[in-house]
């Protein structure tokens, strides 16, 4: 199949391996050119029988994605622009109701027939970091990579099936650790808290993500569907009741006051790259 035709992303196919870089400068924003492309690389990407393992990186070494772009909190055609894209991208993909276009898509990535690993060497925040938490298998690199869900401190919530997905992966009392308190979090937490399957060294990681996934493309197809549909049985994932209940305590958090709020943060330096190397900080000064 042809995967040319994605903006923002850069898609080779090797030996049953689809290796997905994200290169959208500056910050590889979750806007209306990354979230189309995602989605319709997703849609395109599950019928190639080729395609046994996706592993997802960033050409950015500081930055796997900034967040999602503020513009759909200050400009109110900015997010229904990126849905429509998105919806655009995948014809024929429906969206479940109650859902919006980033939890669809965050259980787009978790149904796909393939093993999907995500290779994390910088920052991934917000939906960025929701984008990853979506994939099967997750590796981050020590001293290098860090997560946060940054949102609360944003006066908003996760929209991108995070507060689902960070529940579903660490717990409650972790969950609630990283959603209300924002922190960013390093490969080695990461890892003792389940957010990531291994912390590595940073001059370890491509070479132990790729032998793993060459390693597992070897595994027939019906082989991995068969263990993604008993593990999916023994741990279930979550219901799309639970993401409407995430989109609806978004959505009613989207007043003027928020955006005015955003436009502060914007002008501080949110969204810049000097601002996102420490965005915890810019916002505790905020």
């Amino acid at each position: 199949m042809d995967y040319t035709t994605w903006p923002g992303l850069h898609v080779t196919v090797t030996q049953g391996v689809s290796t997905v870089t994200l290169d959208h400068p500056p910050l590889n924003l979750m806007d209306a050119v990354l979230l189309p492309s995602l989605r319709g690389f997703v849609h395109q990407v599950r019928g190639d029988s080729a395609v046994r393992v996706i592993v997802f990186q960033s050409a950015d070494p500081e930055f796997f994605s900034a967040h999602g772009d503020m513009a759909y909190v200050t400009d109110p055609e900015a997010l229904p622009r990126a849905t429509q894209a998105a919806i655009d991208a995948a014809p024929g993909a429906e969206i479940p109701d109650g859902l919006n276009i980033l939890e669809a898509l965050s259980e787009e990535v978790r149904t796909l027939p393939q093993v999907t690993i995500g290779k994390l060497a910088g920052f991934a925040r917000g939906a960025g970091n929701e984008f990853l938490m979506s994939l099967d298998l997750r590796f981050a690199a020590i001293g290098a990579s860090g997560q946060a869900q940054p949102e609360a401190h944003l006066t908003i919530v996760p929209g991108g099936g995070g507060t689902v997905n960070l529940t579903r992966l660490v717990g409650r009392a972790r969950a609630l650790e990283l959603l209300v308190g924002g922190q960013l979090v390093g490969a080695e937490v990461a890892e003792r808290y389940g957010l990531v399957n291994r912390a590595l060294p940073a001059n370890e990681l491509d070479a132990f993500v790729d032998a793993l996934a060459q390693r597992m493309a070897k595994v027939k197809p019906e082989v991995v569907a068969a263990l993604k549909q008993i593990v999916d049985a023994a741990a279930p994932p979550a219901p799309h009741e639970v993401y409407a209940v995430e989109n609806a305590a978004l959505y009613s958090l989207f007043t003027e006051d928020l955006a005015e709020v955003a436009r502060r943060q914007l002008a501080a330096g949110v969204q810049t790259r000097e601002g996102e190397r420490d965005l915890e900080g810019l916002l505790d000064r905020l």
